[in-house]
Parts: C-alpha cells; sequence; structure tokens
C-alpha cells in the first residue's frame, strides 16, 4: 500500500527505490516495507536516484516514502558487520549538496536515520501524523549521521537536546513549530511537496542547508546543568552523556569537526557493553509478544470495555491504564467510602499530571470522564475484561472470581493481578476457566511498564493472544509466562532477596547491600525496595507459604521480626531504615543492627566481613541460577523474556540487559563455578541447577539455547 504514493510511474530504479516524475519534479520513493528501514540496499536505491536527479531534466526531488511511513531509521541488525558503501552520511551528504531543492515528504514515523535524512534535505514537508524521533539513546547510542549536528543547527541546542536526549518522538505540528518542518499539509502529501517544490524553484530560494548554519549559543551553564540533571537516570551508560557532548559541539565547532566527534562518540556507544545490552532488550521486547503456541489464526478479541475490581492504589492504577488508552473503565468497590476515596486518588494523580505539562486540562477532563465507580457487580456484565485486584488472599479471590462467573457475559475475560497465588485455583471457581488468565501489573500500575501475564492450564489461545494485544494497546510490555509460586518474576525476585537476607545473618548490614546493588546499576537495593512497596506484603507472603516450608531450608527470620514491630517501611515512618518525616532518604536505624546481631546470636552464626565480590555474586548469580531452572521447567518460553521482566519489572539496569544476558556477557562459565564455590560454603540453596551445569560443560549461552530452540 502506498497511500503518500503519485499515480503516474516511470518505474523502478531497482527494487528498492522508485523514480518517477511528476511535472518537472523527481519523486524518488523509498520501497522497504515495513518500516523502509535504510538497511544498504536501500541506501544505493536513493543515492543512485539522486544521482539520476541530478542529471536529468528535472527542477527539484520530493523524497518520500512508500507504505505506511517515511523511515524507521537504519537496520540494527547491519551493526557489527562491515560498513559497506555508501553509509548512510554519505546518502544525506547528496542530498543536502545538491544543486537542486530537495524536499522530504514526511508521513508516518521519520526516526532515526530517517530523521536525518530529513534534516539533511532542504526542505520537510510533513502529514498531519507525522512523528520525528531521534530515539538512538534508547539503545545506547547518539544519532550517527548527522542528527545531532543539523538538529542542534537547524533549531539551537536548547531544542534539539531536549530530542536527542529523550529519544521521544515529536509531532508534525510541533515540529512545525519548533522549525523542523517547513509545512504540514493534508490530504495528498506528496502532491502537496510537489507543489511546494515548484515554488522554491519559482520564487528561486536559497537552500537551507543545515551543514551551513550556525548553532546559537545556550544561556551561561546549559550544558552543564544538563549533565547534572542526568547524573542519576544515565549511571552505567554512556550515550546520554555523549549526546550533550555532540550537541556542545555543535555550537563549539565547525560542521566538518562536530561531524566527526559525532561519528566517534557513535562507534564508542555501538562497540560498548552498554548499548548492546540495550539493542539485546529492544529485540527482546519484540520477541516477547511472539506466542509459538497460538496459532496464527487466532486473531485476538476488541477490547472495548473493562472493568477493574477493587480501587485501592494497584485497582485505581489499572483503572488510569484504561482511561489513557481511550478505554471506558468501571471500577467496582463495595464499600462507598473506599471507591470515593480511591477515585479521589485517581483524579489528584491526572491533576499532579497536569500541573507537570504532561497532560492537558482537556486530557484530564476526557480521561476522568472515561473512569466510572460503582458498588453494583451488576454494572459491569458487558465488559470484555474484568481485572481483579482486591487483597492477595485466595479465599478473597475465588469469592470475587465465582461472582464474577455468574455476571460477566459469555465470553468476557476474568483476569486476576496475583503477584503470587495459583491461577488455576482461581480459574477453578469459575465455570470458564479457558477465560481466566493472570494479568500481574507491577506498582504504581499506571506507570510501570511490565505486564506479566499468566498462563492457566487451561487458558484458551484466544484469551492469551488478547491479553497479549491488549497489553501493546495500554502500553505495556507484555510476557507470557506459566503458572507457579511467584510466577517468573516474583520467584527470582525471592530468591534475590533470600540471600540478600543470609548476607545479613552473616556479617553484612542493609546499607552495604543496598550500595553495593545500588552500585551495579538497581535504582535501589532490596531493602531500600522493600521500604517503599511495604514490608507488610512480603510477610503476608511468607505466613502463608509457611505452611509448607521445606523445615529444613534455610530462613531467615530477620523480616518478621521487623514486621512484628510494626516497622513496615516508608509508609510507617520505618522499616530496614528509619525515615524522618515528610522525607524518603532512608537512614540506617542502630535498631534494626541490634536485631541482626540477636539473629545472628540465636541461629549461632559467626558474624564476618562481608566483601562487596560476595555481595554481588550471591544476590546476581543466584537470580540467574533460578532463571536458567524457570527455562528448564518451561515456565519462560526464553531468556530475553526473562530479561524483559528484570528489567521493565524489577529495575535491572538496563545497561547489563537482564539477568539472563549479564550471565552471557560475565561467562556462564564464571557463574557456575562461583556458585559450585558457594554451594560448597552455603549449601543446597546455591547448587547450581542442572541447566547451568550442562551449559557450563557445553560452552553454550543463554543465547545460544534460544537460537537452537527457534530453529
Amino acid at each position: 500500500m502506498k497511500t503518500y504514493a503519485p499515480s503516474r510511474k516511470e518505474g523502478p530504479l531497482d527494487d528498492f527505490t522508485d523514480y518517477r516524475k511528476q511535472g518537472g519534479i523527481a519523486v524518488i520513493t523509498f520501497e522497504n516495507p515495513p518500516v523502509n528501514a535504510l538497511g544498504i540496499d536501500l541506501r544505493k536505491g536513493i543515492a543512485e536516484a539522486i544521482d539520476k536527479a541530478a542529471a536529468a531534466d528535472v527542477t527539484a526531488l520530493v523524497l518520500t516514502g512508500g507504505g505506511r511511513c517515511f523511515s524507521g531509521g537504519a537496520d540494527i541488525r547491519e551493526f557489527g558487520s562491515p560498513s559497506i558503501e555508501p553509509m548512510l552520511r554519505g546518502v544525506i551528504d547528496r542530498a543536502e549538496s545538491s544543486s537542486k531543492p530537495v524536499v522530504a515528504a514526511v508521513h508516518g514515523v521519520a526516526f532515526g536515520g530517517g530523521f536525518e535524512l530529513a534534516l539533511g534535505c532542504h526542505f520537510r514537508v510533513a502529514a498531519p501524523s507525522a512523528q520525528f524521533a531521534l530515539p538512538e539513546v534508547k539503545l545506547g547510542l547518539i544519532p550517527g549521521a548527522g542528527g545531532t549536528q543539523r538538529l542542534a543547527r537547524l533549531i539551537g541546542p536548547e531544542k534539539a537536546l531536549g530530542i536527542v536526549l529523550t529519544g521521544d518522538p515529536v509531532g508534525a505540528e510541533d515540529a512545525r513549530a519548533m522549525g523542523i518542518v517547513d509545512e504540514v499539509a493534508g490530504g495528498d502529501l506528496v502532491a502537496a511537496a510537489v507543489a511546494f517544490a515548484e515554488a522554491r524553484v519559482a520564487d528561486g530560494s536559497v537552500l537551507k542547508r543545515a551543514c551551513d548554519l550556525d548553532a546559537p549559543k545556550p544561556p551561561d551553564g546549559f550544558f552543564e546543568g544538563q549533565r547534572k540533571k542526568i547524573e542519576r537516570r544515565a549511571r552505567g551508560l554512556i550515550a546520554p552523556w555523549h549526546c550533550i557532548d555532540s550537541i556542545e559541539n555543535a555550537v563549539t565547532l565547525s560542521f566538518d569537526d562536530g561531524m566527526k566527534k559525532e561519528r566517534e562518540y557513535f562507534v564508542e556507544c555501538r562497540e560498548s557493553d552498554q548499548s548492546k545490552a540495550q539493542r539485546h532488550i529492544f529485540f527482546a521486547e519484540r520477541q516477547a509478544a511472539k506466542i509459538p503456541d497460538v496459532p496464527k489464526d487466532i486473531a485476538p478479541r476488541q477490547i472495548e470495555t473493562a472493568a477493574v475490581i477493587g480501587c485501592g492504589t494497584m485497582g485505581g492504577g489499572l483503572a488510569m491504564n484504561f482511561a489513557n488508552a481511550g478505554i471506558p473503565v468501571r471500577v467496582v468497590e463495595t464499600d462507598p467510602e473506599a471507591l470515593e476515596k480511591g477515585l479521589g486518588v485517581i483524579a489528584k494523580t491526572f491533576e499532579a499530571a497536569v500541573s507537570k505539562g504532561r497532560l492537558t486540562d482537556a486530557d484530564r477532563e476526557t480521561r476522568m470522564g472515561l473512569i466510572q465507580g460503582t458498588t453494583d457487580y451488576a454494572d459491569i456484565a458487558d465488559a470484555d475484561i474484568v481485572i481483579e485486584a482486591v487483597f492477595e488472599e485466595m479465599d478473597v479471590k475465588k469469592q470475587v472470581f465465582a461472582v464474577l462467573d455468574q455476571t460477566c457475559k459469555p465470553g468476557a475475560i476474568l483476569a486476576t493481578n496475583t503477584s503470587t497465588l495459583d491461577i488455576d485455583e482461581i480459574a477453578a471457581a469459575t465455570e470458564r476457566p479457558e477465560q481466566v488468565i493472570g494479568t500481574h501489573f507491577f506498582s504504581p500500575a499506571h506507570i510501570m511498564r511490565l505486564m506479566e501475564n499468566v498462563c492457566g492450564r487451561k487458558t484458551a489461545p484466544e484469551t492469551i493472544a488478547t491479553v497479549m494485544n491488549m497489553a501493546k494497546t495500554i502500553g505495556k510490555v507484555g510476557v507470557l509466562v506459566g503458572n507457579a509460586d511467584g510466577f517468573v518474576g516474583n520467584r527470582m525476585y525471592h530468591c534475590y532477596t533470600r540471600q540478600a537476607n543470609f548476607l545479613l545473618e552473616e556479617g553484612a548490614l542493609p546499607q552495604q547491600v543496598d550500595r553495593v546493588l545500588f552500585d551495579f546499576g538497581f535504582t535501589m537495593g532490596p531493602f531500600a525496595v522493600g521500604d517503599v512497596a511495604g514490608l507488610d506484603v512480603g510477610w503476608r507472603i511468607r505466613q502463608r507459604r509457611a505452611a509448607t516450608r521445606n523445615k529444613d531450608e534455610r530462613y531467615s527470620p530477620i523480616g518478621d521480626r521487623i514486621c512484628e514491630l510494626g516497622r513496615f517501611g516508608q509508609k510507617t515512618g520505618a522499616g530496614w531504615y528509619r525515615y524522618e518525616e515528610g522525607s524518603r532518604a532512608p537512614i540506617p536505624d542502630p535498631a534494626i543492627e541490634d536485631i541482626i546481631v540477636d539473629v545472628s546470636d540465636e541461629l549461632g552464626i559467626e558474624r564476618r566481613d562481608i566483601t562487596d565480590d560476595e555481595i554481588r555474586e550471591r544476590c546476581l548469580y543466584t537470580l540467574v541460577n533460578e532463571g536458567a531452572m524457570i527455562l528448564q521447567e518451561g515456565l519462560a518460553l526464553r531468556s530475553s523474556d526473562i530479561d524483559v521482566i528484570w528489567i521493565y519489572g524489577y529495575g535491572f539496569p538496563i545497561h547489563r540487559g537482564g539477568p539472563m544476558f549479564h550471565a552471557d556477557r560475565v561467562g556462564v562459565k564464571v557463574v557456575h563455578e562461583a556458585l559450585s564455590r558457594l554451594y560448597d560454603i552455603h549449601g543446597e540453596l546455591l547448587k547450581p541447577s542442572p541447566l547451568l551445569e550442562e551449559m557450563a560443560r557445553d560452552g553454550r549461552t543463554f543465547e545460544d539455547l534460544q537460537k537452537e530452540k527457534t530453529k
């Protein structure tokens, strides 16, 4: 489908580029579906077409994309391969140095190299729906084909840095206001671009070459301020710092020198482990959406109305997800006061977004209008999906599902937001287990991107397809996992925090463990996280598991002792740390050290100095080991799915690529050897899994394992 292609075709220049004449204008159309990625074949085609136009009897050129967009950017699968001419920088130079006006006609997306190509044209005409972005920073890169140098010269370093440093898209009208786009045209875009080109020829307009412009100087201290602003969120990353460096170079260096430095930064980033990790997650996120066991002919059902049971913190967040996606949602809360309070919290959250400039007043009104509260289950009878978000107790959830089974229309999906409970037992409370699925959201639900979807024994393929598709609709990263206590994420998290607790018994303190894991790249260590989430949540889970816990298995009572004192974290002013009123800064508490030392004495453990290396090995390698067991048991489809879960749900540093990718980088054999040594010292809970042992013996990586599975 060539929505914006002119009707008369002179003929293809090659399989990737159409060259057509419309009056005296050469129209060059990219043909590399689905997103016109600028791989070598398309680059050759564009270069040849520009050369052909230069020698032809045409007065101007229009570059546009066939299909649904202008260009989604470079083909990142070429990274790591030898460079082949023409490189994108050379193609852009051809367009920019043309003596005939070159107009980019942009519809859909112009991302990355696609945006850089548009910036190398003399003029840009955009469809109202067009979007422009330089998202390279999200892949651990910086723009490498002149994006930083041309954009800063075109719109100034302050606006340019906002685009480059966030990687977020800019709409057509905003792009015009900034000076990126010369004209926004509805209707036939190519016709509008041709008319624009003809007008430029007729009035003899000076060609606007970004390379010839001087970037205006920003206020004193601007770049230093930007560096200070990103200090915390850019820990462990290279690309954000080089984004600032390169935009600053556009102000202080000549265009040619700025381009040389940009290329140096790009190559440094591309070859770095942090970029390889971020590119791994980019592909892993897309791979997670592919479910081999769901036949391709099963289409997801459309979710047009939704309902949420419970209007607490989680229920309110779920309701906002649907409203943000434009889906009407009813929230059921049997207590009218709790309902009113919950709706009030939702309203305040939207108001805060308005005050921070993230929403307009109109947006807030629209979204609040999509959320309705009710105390009557009958009001949700027509919902396409109902998500239960009540207290994490099996009996309570089964009661709710029995009511939903009798209330909801045939075909409605009944989902539970449980974080640990058995999906099959919940489904057994209904007469429609094939329509029951787990949808484990992470708090705060309207912000956290992960949605761990849990498949029960009888969950139907259509239910899976619908919920995975819905995840995308509401802006989440959906990952399908199997049904087991804690599923994938929390099962692994339990192993992680268990080792952290054992380290306390043996000689460490919470602040040391948290510091080591913060330095590794986590936003917070496990004890600080516990205080933020609320220690009572994990305490209830431990109490539930107590009856089935192996009495011979090592268990740390420290967390229970803390909760017995009513210390549940930030919400009570004390947990693993204490907190001063109005502050969230954790303060080490001697009272906690006393509890820890008392427990060590009771257990007969002689406290010792714990090294940072031991903390890293025991907390991180146990994650890898449990992930290997999960793969062996078939609870996760792919090792990369585990990485996605840990990046988006548990704050694993993205520049490490997730626990399984990190194991590949460190070396599976190294991980296995460390665990074997720790097993000899500390016992069964650190015993290497059979799969990890087999992989270490055979010299295989988790990436190898995944490739073997997909053959």
